[in-house]
């Protein structure tokens, strides 16, 4: 499964719930090369690891798909996945539209959910709720949300997350 929504929709969120009420479902951990917020843990949140490590995996094809979102980089590791699968798993990728596009175009088998804020406005107010971004960041990242909105037609499903469980139990469904 390939998860996407613009910054601040609560994407994760809503995935790490899924995860936990359905069987045989896991989440795969991206690498990224940005620095730990607080709060969060390598190999939890995310695989931390240097930006020159990134590009060194990067060039040897080690992920099934990888960006640059806003000056950093993510990506999903193609070992980690096929493990995944391997152990009988199904795998829930959560990516941004640059990293589904890559993932559709190597003609992998998957099944697309987009997740919409329910509107412009909450996606701000959930954006300057983090408290983590500049203002200049929270205007780059809804730009960005703008366009990525446009992107919904290239998936199967479209899910809203107005409210945490409510969305968890339409992704389940």
């Amino acid at each position: 499964f390939v998860v996407s929504a613009p910054s601040g929709t609560g994407k994760t969120t809503v995935v790490e719930q899924l995860v936990q009420v359905v069987p045989d479902l896991g989440l795969s951990r991206s690498y990224t090369s940005r620095a730990m917020r607080e709060g969060e843990t390598h190999g939890v949140d995310y695989n931390f690891i240097t930006r020159e490590r990134f590009e060194k995996m990067a060039r040897e094809g080690q992920f099934l798909e990888w960006a640059d979102v806003f000056g950093n980089y993510y990506g999903t590791s193609a070992a980690d996945t096929d493990a995944m699968l391997a152990r009988g798993e199904d795998v829930v990728l959560v990516i941004d539209v640059q990293g589904a596009r890559q993932v559709r175009s190597r003609g992998i088998e998957t099944i697309g959910i987009f997740v919409l804020p329910p509107s412009a406005a909450v996606l701000e107010q959930r954006l300057r709720g983090r408290s983590k971004d500049s203002e200049e960041q929270i205007r780059r990242r809804l730009e960005v949300a703008s366009a990525e909105v446009d992107e919904y037609s290239q998936y199967e499903y479209v899910v809203v997350n107005d409210e945490i469980e409510a969305a968890v139990g339409r992704l389940e469904s």
